[in-house]
């Protein structure tokens, strides 16, 4: 939070949600209109795959976290290869038959980097005005 301020909303309407990030120019400093959006979107990796989980197989469109993190880190949450911590049990826990304590409780399972791909869209809109001039420069 800023100072107290809230820093994003989550709105719905009869037919619609919206999530909010906060973006007054009050919150915000070093606001540069000047940089290379084509040459970062070029480095973007989109991919086609389906998730292991999905039995039909079932292709989407996307990235992969820790490569888009590489390009625009705001967009990712968590660490690439990071799980989550086995648990043993421990005195005082209920023991199931057959468990003792320091047997595993909980192992450790994978802890999914996510994105936000709603973080990409300043760099497409950037990316296609830069390619808007460089069209209008060829067809002058």
């Amino acid at each position: 939070s800023f100072a107290g301020n809230r820093v994003g909303t989550i709105t719905s309407s009869g037919s619609s949600t919206s999530y909010n990030t906060s973006s007054d120019y009050r919150l915000k400093e070093n606001v540069d209109y000047d940089w290379d959006a084509t040459t970062r979107l070029k480095q973007l990796k989109p991919a086609r795959f389906n998730f292991i989980a999905d039995d039909t197989n079932t292709l989407v469109d996307g990235f992969i976290a820790h490569e888009a993190a590489t390009v625009v880190p705001e967009a990712v949450v968590g660490e690439k290869d990071d799980m989550t911590a086995e648990v043993l049990y421990a005195e005082g826990d209920e023991l199931p038959e057959g468990k003792k304590v320091g047997d595993v409780k909980t192992a450790a399972a994978i802890d999914p980097q996510g994105i936000d791909q709603s973080k990409l869209v300043p760099l497409l809109v950037k990316t296609i005005q830069e390619l808007e001039a460089r069209i209008t420069a060829l067809e002058s």
